[in-house]
């Protein structure tokens, strides 16, 4: 259950980390506890994980003031009960790092062996660990992976990934629907609290994924990049037109992303999306941010930076010195392009 504790001074900065129970997610906890006069509250969907990892933080001997307090950024009740608990305890917020996302994909041990479908693993996010049918055929599918990937390029390793994922319509579903609508949301039902803190502050997890690049389309390119004339409804077209496009097989053909694509087609509209917010409110600082490749569940510990590189990347832009970028894009802790 969420921890109880009593309103905390007014120069103490409220922050909460969606999908804190793991990895960068967690990472960012430590980090933001360590340096002091933050009060943070790690938040998880499942809360026997997410009590656990509020108790190895303070085993380690973390002397920050982190808070259990579950979350489920799809379900509307789940985040409602969040933003109570900070309206009631805190009465703002001051750091929101939506970090929950999903990979959009099945991993499968064999592709290529029709029987591994009865043993298929589902993953929330890329390759993760929140939703598993056998735990032990998951690490020793990991241990297996981490072997074939020893000694190999980002891109080969990246291939290896590509090549052991089903995407399927359900599973791209579901990926829109946690990394968009769900983060979306989150940031919805807390924006009052962002509000009335003196500085709040936005960052959205995105990736080199979420690249326009990647779009091969240039008139659509064009239309996303064009910050000024974005709207949430025509997000809203765009993804109903891709979900439609999937279903149809039509994904190459109308220039959307291939591999991983709906996680990406996910981050490139979440992008998006930030540039949109920020417009709307200028007295937040609201930015997305690439914390980089991480060895994390999440890539199959396959990333060359350590979930504390990634973490303190995500870290440097949540802490950006009052009246810095809004709106803006950061890869590896520096500002960049969308594109």
């Amino acid at each position: 259950m969420e921890g109880a504790t009593n309103l905390r001074p007014s120069n103490t900065r409220i922050a909460v980390v969606t999908g804190g129970n793991k990895g960068i997610g967690l990472e960012v906890c430590r980090q933001l506890a360590t340096g002091g006069g933050v009060t943070v509250l790690l938040t998880a969907r499942d809360e026997t994980r997410g009590e656990a990892a509020v108790e190895k933080l303070r085993e380690a001997g973390l002397s920050g003031d982190v808070i259990f307090h579950q979350l489920e950024i799809t379900d509307d009740p789940s985040i409602a009960r969040l933003a109570e608990f900070l309206r009631a305890r805190f009465g703002k917020l001051d750091i929101l790092i939506n970090n929950a996302a999903v990979g959009a994909g099945e991993y499968v041990q064999d592709p290529s062996d029709s029987s591994a479908t009865e043993e298929k693993v589902r993953f929330t996010c890329i390759f993760g660990f929140s939703e598993i049918i056998d735990e032990k055929l998951v690490y020793s599918m990991l241990s297996a992976c981490v072997q074939q990937l020893r000694g190999l390029d980002q891109r080969q390793r990246l291939e290896v990934m590509f090549s052991g994922v089903r995407e399927t319509y359900d599973a791209a579903r579901e990926g829109i629907k946690t990394n968009y609508y769900g983060t979306k949301n989150v940031i919805e039902a807390l924006l009052p609290l962002l509000k009335a803190s003196s500085d709040g502050r936005i960052v959205n997890v995105s990736s080199e994924f979420g690249l326009l690049r990647l779009i091969n389309n240039e008139e659509l390119k064009l239309e996303l990049d064009d910050a000024e004339k974005l709207t949430e409804e025509r997000l809203d077209e765009l993804l109903a037109a891709y979900l439609r496009d999937f279903a149809a097989g039509e994904v190459e053909a109308r220039g959307w992303p291939l591999y991983f694509s709906a996680y990406k087609v996910s981050k490139v509209m979440l992008n998006a999306y930030t540039r949109i917010l920020a417009r709307r409110h200028p007295e937040l600082r609201i930015n997305c941010a690439h914390p980089g490749y991480a060895h994390t569940d999440m890539t199959i510990q396959t990333g060359p930076l350590t979930p504390q590189e990634g973490a303190s990347n995500l870290v440097k832009v949540a802490l950006l010195p009052e009246g810095g970028p809004t709106g803006a894009y950061f890869a590896m802790g520096e500002e960049a392009p969308f594109v």
